[in-house]
This record gives structure tokens, C-alpha cells and sequence, in this order.
């Protein structure tokens, strides 16, 4: 369609995506680094034992995993961000390509804990987003039966964090029965499906990384950032005119 049947559009801004600006960049040969949060305290927290079952897993398929430890990290708003587990946070999520997700079911959603984690996360930092165009698997553990509160919330709050959130997920039931004396899963269809979700996030990690700034640049974004930089010139230019011819004292505001 020609560009002229697109009145509204500024055509400078627009990006026709092609199969060779998909390409992978030189430098991704590195493994995948996938970063896993869970959510609870509790010394045997059944979110944190699903959260290591899922690091073996990755790791079995080369990625380079780290798992963040929540202890110690602070109520958002409670102490300034440069407070030492929040820095640690942050950084882990701007050295990871993915993450994974787990959180207990409390009160048929996500535990604080785990949201305390997100909040510290902010959308955008100056010109650096931690969470974007990052892919994202979620796991669920309940105490009951099953039920997928959990997974639907945390959907929700990947989808606001500009992540992309793959389609598989696992919710595992009466989690208190599907782990042994030493922490780990017990054979079942539950383990099975948590070895699915790590294979796919694996899969569209690779598809994604290297791309990722790509994927998620928005026409309306680039428009913005366009028509901001234009004032910034004409507010320059003005000020240059302004100023111009007017001794240097004056310049300096020393007269």
C-alpha cells in the first residue's frame, strides 16, 4: 500500500519490519541469561524450591541462571533506591534476557513478597527500561487445589512491564505433596509441564535476545521522541537569537 493511502502517518517514522532487520546481532553467542524471582519467606517455601527445580532445568539447557534472594529487601518506599538489595535487583534484571516468575497463591493472588520485588522495578530509568522486551515465564504453586489466580496476575503484571510472556505456564497443586525431603520434584505430570515451560522460555529467549530493542520500538514512541527533540532545537535556536549581538557581559548576566 503506498504511503500516500496512510494520510496520517508520518512516513519518516514508520518501520517496515523485514526479515533482515530480525537478524541476529554478532555479539548474542553468549548463553541466555534468565533471571528467577519467587515469592515467600518462609524457610521452606515451596515457591523457592519450584524457583531452584526450574534454575536446573535452564541451566541443563545451558542458560546462565541467578536466582534472587527477597530476604532483606526492603517495603518500596521505605529507604531511597540506592539501598544495596534494590541495586541488587535492578541489576539483575538489566543483566537478564528473561525471568521467570513464581509466586505462592495468598488470598487468590500473588503473595506481597513477590509484588514488593516488581514494584522496586521500575518501568523506565532515564533512557533504560530493566524489563523490556524481556521474556517471561510464570509459575504458580498452591496449597489447595489448582487454581491459575496466580498466573493470570502475574500475565498481567509481565503484560505492564512491557514483557513478553510466553504462552505456556504451570500452576502446581497441593504443592506441599510434589517435593521429596531434599527439595526436589517429584516425578508427575506437574514436573513434566514445569520442564515444558522452561523448554519454551528457553526457545523464545533465543528467538528474542538481540532483538529485543527492536521488537518492542513503537511508531508512536519514535513520533514522540521526534517531535520532543524538535522543540529542544527551536527552544535552542531561540535562545541563540536571543542572546545574539547582546555583549558578552550581558550573555553572562553580569550587567
Amino acid at each position: 500500500m503506498p504511503i500516500q493511502d496512510l494520510p496520517h502517518i508520518a512516513a519518516d517514522m514508520l518501520d517496515t519490519p523485514s526479515l533482515a532487520k530480525l537478524a541476529l546481532p554478532a555479539d548474542a553467542g553468549h548463553p541466555p541469561r534468565i533471571l528467577i524471582l519467587y515469592g515467600s519467606l518462609r524457610p521452606q517455601s515451596f515457591s523457592r524450591k519450584l524457583a531452584l527445580e526450574a534454575e536446573r532445568i535452564l541451566r541443563h539447557f545451558g542458560a546462565e541462571t541467578r536466582v534472587f534472594d527477597p530476604h532483606e529487601l526492603p517495603l518500596l518506599d521505605s529507604v531511597p533506591a540506592s539501598h544495596p538489595k534494590v541495586q541488587e535487583l535492578r541489576a539483575l534484571s538489566l543483566w537478564s534476557e528473561g525471568q521467570v516468575w513464581v509466586s505462592p497463591e495468598r488470598h487468590g493472588t500473588i503473595t506481597g513478597v513477590f509484588k514488593n520485588q516488581i514494584d522496586w522495578l521500575p518501568l523506565e530509568d532515564g533512557s533504560v527500561r530493566p524489563t523490556q522486551g524481556r521474556t517471561l515465564a510464570v509459575m504458580q504453586v498452591c496449597g489447595g487445589s489448582q487454581s491459575f489466580n496466580v498466573v493470570n496476575t502475574l500475565r498481567v503484571l509481565g503484560r505492564w512491564m512491557r514483557m513478553l510472556t510466553i504462552p505456556n505456564q504451570s500452576s502446581v497443586a497441593k504443592a506441599w505433596q510434589e517435593f521429596d525431603d531434599d527439595g526436589r520434584m517429584k516425578p508427575s505430570p506437574f514436573y513434566d509441564r514445569v520442564v515444558d515451560v522452561m523448554e519454551e522460555l528457553f526457545k523464545f529467549t533465543l528467538l528474542v535476545r538481540g532483538r529485543s530493542d527492536y521488537l518492542v520500538s513503537r511508531y508512536s514512541e519514535r513520533k514522540g521522541a521526534a517531535a520532543a527533540k524538535a522543540l529542544t532545537v527551536a527552544a535552542n535556536v531561540l535562545e541563540g537569537a536571543a542572546t545574539a549581538g547582546k555583549p558578552a557581559c550581558c550573555s553572562s548576566g553580569a550587567c
